[in-house]
């Protein structure tokens, strides 16, 4: 379907087209024609499916053709980084390029130039704000943000936010709002927690689920089995061996690990920038614009950058740590091999990460290849099995199965020759002296007064 045919303005089409967008994404084409209709929606799909505009193009379109109030905040749009706030926030702007709708993205990790513009924004009442929910708060706290004329309420990404503990903060903010709003909400899965939202939130929802799609065929998905000591050594083999100058990617499962992994590759003069939560908002910037222009062609990150990031031309996706659900792999993975190019995802399993890579390859449907180890990493790891093997104790030989039925007979003591001549007196006056006291407790004998010192 093209984008014509969802009615929509000629000043849209324009901006659409000059967006190089040409026909609509399965999400689109369903969910558009049920917000101009005015119904609340629950859609399901994972990102990179176009979600963002599914939910911009009507919402535009409806508040610069009607008579919405230009002095308050008409819509909110509610998501759970600053990296995808940034993202939707660029979006928007190329959507309403030819039209009158006025926009502000609300995140933390700023400065003070950039905190009085997103107040400016709230208090004068911008057409659509987009914000994460923490910093909405914040704003909120100070008294100058009016909600109460807000008739789109977005959620998206509901079930990372949910993930990152903002289900109280979401419920704040959903309590500002009127209650006749339009409410749409926007998730990759579906699990229970984000039901109970959509229970609490919704109004009659009209449901828009998009099957998770399999990675695209043009990626190669490989692995490795290795021990976690060898992840490193293998890691820094395969940058050797790939085209310099490409984009790499490598996912860890913790921001910790991230900063161990990015200062070892360091050292080992290697062009390394990391991503994670504790960096400041000019720090993301500054990483991303390296990362995107090709300074930094290697990115340590965990899951923060595996959605919301756009970027066409990376070659080569590692997953340093086996994600734990088989639908963040297909998030990971399909940073590469995007915009119909071909791309290369690696995943190091260790032993304990074997349980999450079967069910990762019970969800792709079909087992990935195993590279074997290079043979200076594959004789390292025979010979730390050797020794383990070497220092691990003695199995106990198992007593033979009829045998160990049998119950032991006890052995009695054989009486010596000379038990006569061995026996212990046992007369009554040896006991008393070896045990005066409780003869005395018994009334037997008396016991010796103290001498006095004189």
């Amino acid at each position: 379907m093209n984008f014509e045919d969802l009615y929509l303005s000629d000043e849209l089409l324009d901006a659409i087209e000059a967006m190089h967008f040409r026909e609509c994404t399965p999400i689109q084409e369903q969910s558009i024609p049920v917000i101009q209709d005015g119904r609340d929606l629950i859609a399901v799909a994972q990102t990179g499916t176009g979600k963002t505009a599914a939910y911009l193009l009507p919402v535009i379109d409806e508040i610069a053709f009607h008579d919405y109030s230009r002095e308050h905040i008409n819509c909110l749009v509610i998501a759970p980084t600053r990296e995808l706030v940034q993202q939707i926030d660029q979006q928007m702007q190329g959507f309403s390029y030819f039209l009158d709708v006025s926009c502000s993205a609300i995140y933390g990790g700023t400065d003070g130039k950039v905190y009085g513009q997103q107040k400016q924004g709230l208090a004068m009442g911008a057409d659509v704000v987009i914000g994460t929910p923490g910093r909405l708060l914040a704003h909120m706290s100070m008294g100058y943000v009016d909600l109460s004329h807000v008739s789109f309420l977005i959620l998206d990404e509901a079930d990372r936010m949910l993930d990152m503990g903002f289900y109280d903060d979401i419920m704040q903010i959903v309590n500002a709002t009127p209650r006749s709003r339009q409410t749409l909400l926007f998730s990759a899965t579906m699990p229970p927690k984000i039901k109970k939202l959509a229970k609490s939130i919704l109004n009659d929802p009209v449901e828009v689920k998009i099957a998770v799609s399999k990675p695209a065929e043009k990626i190669d998905q490989r692995a490795y089995i290795c021990p976690e000591e060898a992840k490193t050594p293998l890691l820094c083999r395969l940058f050797a061996n790939s085209p310099e100058g490409k984009r790499v990617i490598v996912f860890a499962s913790s921001k910790l690990k991230v900063k161990d992994l990015a200062r070892t590759l360091r050292r080992m003069r290697l062009n390394v920038a990391e991503m994670h939560s504790d960096l400041e908002q000019n720090e993301r910037e500054e990483v991303m614009l390296g990362f995107k222009s090709g300074r930094t062609p290697i990115l340590v990150a965990t899951d923060i950058v595996a959605r919301g990031i756009d970027i066409d031309d990376i070659a080569m996706v590692v997953n340093y740590d086996v994600p734990h659900d088989p639908e963040d792999y297909i998030h990971r993975i399909g940073r590469t091999a995007r915009a119909d190019a071909e791309g290369t995802a690696i995943t190091l399993v260790s032993g304990r990460d074997s349980r999450r890579f079967r069910e990762i390859e019970s969800f792709l449907g079909k087992p990935l290849a195993k590279d074997p180890l290079p043979d200076d990493l594959a004789a390292h790891e025979r010979k730390q099995g050797d020794a383990d093997r070497r220092r691990r104790p003695p199995r106990k030989k198992k007593p033979d199965t009829a045998q160990a039925r049998k119950p032991a007979k006890p052995q009695e003591k054989a009486a010596p020759e000379n038990a006569a001549a061995t026996e212990k007196p046992k007369d009554e006056a040896s006991r008393k002296r070896r045990r005066p006291w409780r003869n005395h407790r018994r009334g037997k004998q008396t016991p010796p007064a103290p001498e006095k010192n004189e």
